[in-house]
C-alpha cells in the first residue's frame, strides 16, 4: 500500500481517546504476581515487572508515558497496571474498536511526537489531549481506522527462521564482574556530522552510507546520504553509544557509517567477536535509566561499569558471552 500523506488529516488525540491516568505504586508496596506493571520504560512493550495487585486498566489499549522515557507507546492487550508516569488511551466507542494493527499505527504516529519532550519536559495531560496527530482520512474527513488497520497488514512478512530453539546457557550458572568501560574500550569521539548538510538518499543506493545519530529507534540510523568528500565512514561491526538525545541508546553497525553529534565510538581493546559485543550493548543498554530527566553521558561514560561474566581468572568471558548470544533464538543468524 501507497503511503500517501498528501490526503491525511489532522485530529486531536483527546477527540479520538478518553486518556486515563495511571496510578503510583512503590516497589515496597507490589507483590509478586501475573498483572504485567507498565513504567515509563522504552524497552519490553513498556512493561518493567509483574505484580500481584489487580489491574487498574483494561486491555486492547495503549500505554503512553508523559515522564520519564516520554513518548514511548505500546499496545496493551491484556489488562494491566501503569504507573503514575503512564497515561492510557482507550478509543472512544465512536470512534470504533481498537485491535492491536491499528494500535500499532498511532504508536507509530505517537512516537513521532518523542522529539518535544526532550531535556526533561513532560507530555502532561492537557498538552497530550491538545496534540494534533496527522492521519488517513475517509472522504468524511473522519479517521480511516480501516485504511490503518490494512496497511499495518500489508507490512508483514514471512518470520524469519531459527534452529535455536532454547538458550543452552544460563546467566545464573555463570560468575559476573564490574569493568569500567574504558578499562575494556577506547571511548572515541565520532566524527560529528550535521545531517541537513549532507544529501540523503535511500537504503537501496548502493553508494548509501548510514548516517547513526542520537536515536533509538532503527539501530540508530536516522538516514542515509551520499558519500561526503573528505569523509570516510566509520568501520561496519563498530558499538556506537548515543552521549546526548536519546542517552545510551547502544548498537552494534552492521555497515560503513557516518556519525553525527555527540555520538561516541567503543573500540575494544583486545579483539572479540561480533557477539560478545552484542551482549556488550544489552549491558550498557540496562544502564540507561541512570540518564533520565536530560541527564548526558558525555563525560561519564567511559567510567561507567558494565556487569560481564567472568572467567577464573577474574576478566570478561569473551567467549562465554559469544557463545550464549550464538545459542539464542535468532542467534544462528547473526553475521560472523
Amino acid at each position: 500500500m501507497n503511503l500517501d500523506i498528501s490526503s491525511w488529516k489532522k485530529f486531536r488525540l483527546g477527540d479520538l481517546f478518553e486518556i486515563k491516568k495511571g496510578k503510583r505504586l512503590t516497589s515496597a508496596d507490589q507483590i509478586p504476581g501475573t498483572t504485567p506493571y507498565i513504567g515509563a520504560i522504552d524497552s519490553n512493550n513498556g512493561v518493567a515487572n509483574y505484580i500481584g495487585q489487580s489491574p487498574i486498566h483494561e486491555g486492547n489499549t495503549i500505554s503512553l508515558a508523559y515522564n520519564g522515557s516520554v513518548g514511548e507507546a505500546f499496545y496493551q492487550p491484556e489488562p494491566f497496571w501503569a504507573t503514575d508516569d503512564v497515561n492510557v488511551l482507550y478509543l472512544k466507542p465512536e470512534q470504533g474498536v481498537m485491535n492491536a494493527h491499528i494500535a500499532a499505527f498511532i504508536c507509530t504516529m505517537l512516537k513521532h511526537e518523542k522529539y518535544r519532550f526532550s531535556y526533561g519536559r513532560k507530555w502532561v495531560l492537557e498538552s497530550m489531549r491538545d496534540t494534533i496527530l496527522p492521519l488517513p482520512a475517509t472522504n468524511d474527513g473522519l479517521p480511516d481506522w480501516t485504511w490503518m488497520e490494512d496497511y499495518i497488514r500489508s507490512l508483514k512478512s514471512k518470520p524469519i527462521a531459527t534452529a535455536n530453539s532454547d538458550c543452552s546457557k544460563k546467566l545464573v550458572d555463570v560468575t559476573w564482574g564490574d569493568f569500567r568501560v574504558c578499562d575494556l574500550f577506547d571511548v572515541k569521539y565520532g566524527i560529528n556530522m550535521e545531517l541537513n548538510a549532507c544529501e540523503e538518499t535511500s537504503m537501496e543506493d548502493p553508494e548509501g552510507i548510514a548516517f547513526v545519530a542520537r536515536t533509538a529507534e532503527n539501530n540508530g540510523v536516522s538516514a542515509y546520504v551520499k558519500p561526503v568528500s573528505g569523509k570516510i565512514p566509520q568501520p561496519a561491526f563498530t558499538i556506537t553509544v548515543a552521549g546526548g538525545g536519546s542517552v545510551l541508546s547502544t548498537f552494534l553497525q552492521t555497515r560503513p557509517f557516518y556519525s553525527g553529534r555527540d555520538l561516541y565510538l567503543l573500540i575494544p581493546k583486545e579483539d572479540i567477536s561480533n557477539f560478545a559485543k552484542l551482549f556488550v550493548v544489552t549491558a550498557l543498554q540496562a544502564e540507561k535509566y541512570r540518564f533520565n530527566y536530560g541527564r548526558q553521558a558525555n563525560r561519564t561514560l567511559p567510567y561507567l561499569n558494565l556487569h560481564l561474566p567472568v572467567n577464573k581468572d577474574g576478566m570478561p568471558d569473551w567467549e562465554w558471552m559469544k557463545q550464549y548470544v550464538k545459542s539464542l533464538p535468532y542467534g544462528d543468524r547473526i553475521p560472523q
